[in-house]
């Protein structure tokens, strides 16, 4: 799935137009990444969680040539999946898709 087909299914779920649902979905992500940087961890409960990890300096090599090269320290985006959406992607029975409510009256 791309952005652009999430940004379709979050307009068509909410029955939003496309254009208030990528404001959306770009104020979602947009929050992930600034809380990331500021080194802050998300936790979303039946989805998992994200944060960073810290690697370490190392001396790597050019593929091309052999040299060495020195690696610096970084931080690196990590993504756990909570148990619950571990269960859901490994069950064998698929799961309901959930539904929007009609607004027409009844």
């Amino acid at each position: 799935m791309t952005k652009a087909d999430l940004i379709e299914e979050v307009s068509k779920m909410v029955e939003l137009t496309r254009k208030d649902s990528e404001v959306v979905v770009d104020t979602i992500f947009d929050s992930i990444v600034h809380s990331l940087r500021s080194g802050d961890k998300i936790e979303v409960r039946g989805f998992g969680s994200f944060r960073t990890r810290q690697r370490k300096p190392r001396v790597g090599r050019n593929p091309k040539t052999g040299d060495r090269v020195d690696v610096p320290a970084k931080k690196i985006p990590f993504f756990k999946p909570s148990k619950e959406l571990k269960d859901v992607v490994n069950s064998t029975q698929p799961q309901a898709q959930p539904t929007t409510q009609s607004t027409t009256p009844q």
